[in-house]
């Protein structure tokens, strides 16, 4: 059982059969962040692509650089720079971001049996968490934009009365010149699925 938990890098250095197998280790990895990530979820396909490949690179680019202190330190700059482009992610998927870097980083120092089962662990956990309802979970946001002459205080209360449990103003703001209100309300339906 203790061997499990060795590295599989030995010190003479990198072989090609070591990173073979921290290579498929990380895909694996990041097959099961994949299928933890779209449970209950809805995903899109280049946060599937990023979620599955990234273990692997990670893990290729950790193992190329192992024991060069400059050009890990380049590396970690070049990692900053990064920047995901796209719109601002949950907490779920910034979770399973991080989740596949780890698991590249345990299986590029040759720890494959340890990133497995922190992947495996972790995994379960946001499975279970998923399963359990929050009640704040259900909360959305909408926006709507008026002409400044309607009087938007009580306008929308039947509305709100028949398909909300809650619903809270979040704040109004002017456009097009003052002649146009947008209004954000913070809604809690009775069924999200309508």
């Amino acid at each position: 059982m203790i061997e499990i938990f060795k590295s599989i890098v030995n010190a003479g250095g990198l072989t090609l059969n070591s990173y073979f197998i921290a290579l498929g280790c990380s895909l694996f990895c990041g097959i099961i962040v994949l299928l933890a990530s779209s449970f209950r979820n809805n995903i899109t396909k280049s946060f599937a692509v990023t979620v599955l490949l990234l273990p692997a690179i990670v893990q290729t680019v950790i193992m190329m650089v192992n024991g060069n202190v400059g050009t890990g330190i380049a590396v970690a700059g070049a990692f900053s720079l990064v920047r995901f482009r796209s719109v601002p992610g949950k907490a779920r998927e910034i979770a399973s971001i991080f989740l596949s870097m780890t698991a590249g980083l345990a299986c590029a120092a040759g720890y494959v049996a340890i990133g497995v089962i922190f992947t495996l662990i972790i995994s379960v956990v946001m499975l279970l968490f998923t399963l359990i309802p929050i009640k704040r979970e259900r909360e959305y946001e909408l926006r709507i934009t008026v002409p400044e002459s309607l009087s938007f205080h009580n306008a929308f209360d039947d509305i709100f009365e028949q398909y909300t449990k809650s619903c809270r103003l979040m704040g109004t703001k002017t456009s097009n010149m003052g002649s146009l209100y947008k209004l954000t309300y913070l809604l809690d339906l009775k069924d999200p699925s309508l």
